[in-house]
């Protein structure tokens, strides 16, 4: 019985594991929003955000999780990036370390600016569960449309990111840590 069960999960993870490699979330093209969030960490990333800022797909970009000491200065050098963008119309956030807390983060800024729609850019293997963490703070009223980096991760990297995925998502299921 116990044997049956546990083939039965492997089959569910392994059939799970590979819709999520094959959905992949890539770019969002040709969509608005109030904002865009971009969790650091990534490759890609900074500079998509910022892309789509220089096209006014949005008012405001928030960086979230970004190192001590950091300015904008900084950023917008290493992205080589206009300091005038960073200066009208990027946010840092400091206080992150972790998928959970950029989320966190970055609905006390959603919240503080009362944005209805945001614009999620980050890696495309990170984007599902970032979106979903992002989702159980800021509640329904906000719409988070998710844009993909493209990236290239390892499997070993992909396997970790789903089992996070599965764990967090049960987690919020029975009401812990939302």
């Amino acid at each position: 019985m116990i044997s049956r069960f546990l083939a039965v999960l492997a089959i569910a993870w392994s059939l799970g594991f590979a819709v999520f490699m094959l959905a992949l979330p890539g770019p969002l093209e040709g969509t608005t929003t109030d904002a865009i969030v971009v969790p650091t960490g990534g490759p890609g990333r900074i500079d998509r955000g910022l892309d789509l800022l220089a096209r006014k797909q949005a008012k405001r970009m928030l960086v979230t999780g970004v190192g001590p000491g950091v300015r904008a200065i900084d950023l917008a050098l290493a992205n080589k990036a206009s300091t005038r963008l960073f200066a009208c119309c990027v946010d840092l956030g400091a206080d992150a370390v972790d998928t959970r807390s950029n989320a966190e983060e970055t609905a006390t800024w959603v919240r503080r600016h009362d944005y209805r729609t945001v614009r999620l850019v980050t890696s495309d293997w990170h984007l599902t569960r970032a979106r979903m963490e992002l989702a159980a703070v800021v509640g329904p009223h906000v719409v988070i449309l998710g844009d993909g980096v493209a990236s290239d991760p390892r499997l070993g990297m992909l396997v970790n990111e789903y089992n996070k995925l599965i764990l967090r998502r049960i987690a919020l299921w029975i009401g812990m840590g939302s």
